[in-house]
């Protein structure tokens, strides 16, 4: 693969907070934000506002839980962080259409987003 084949492909697997929170704000009823972090609840305090919880260890058990006719869109903590790219992955070959939210929950509060309480 070549660095344009790359990009262009990074591109059509990612969405950045910016760019997502237009986009719901335009389509609202487009997407579903997915939490997958694997956390404990002492860890786990906050998520982004409407996320829905599926960590990454019970996607699998709980893929039913998803609609597929909307666009996925999965994040864990940061861009050093791999659980959302192994979560879209999965979701991908059970027929899901799925972004990955660049940078995690970490860029979404780096651009002041809102978030809320884990319950």
């Amino acid at each position: 693969m070549n660095k344009i084949d790359y990009f262009k492909a990074k591109l059509e697997a990612t969405i950045s907070p910016m760019d997502f929170s237009q986009a719901a704000k335009a389509e609202p009823d487009k997407f579903l934000i997915v939490d997958v972090r694997n956390a404990p609840p002492h860890i786990l305090k906050q998520k982004i506002t409407g996320a829905t919880i599926i960590p990454l260890r019970e996607l699998a058990e709980r893929i039913d839980e998803l609609p597929k006719d909307k666009t996925i869109v999965v994040y864990c903590w940061d861009t050093w962080c791999n659980m959302a790219a192994k979560a879209a992955v999965i979701l991908l070959e059970n027929g899901y259409d799925v972004l990955e939210l660049s940078g995690g929950v970490a860029s979404w509060q780096a651009v002041g987003f809102d978030f809320e309480p884990v319950a």
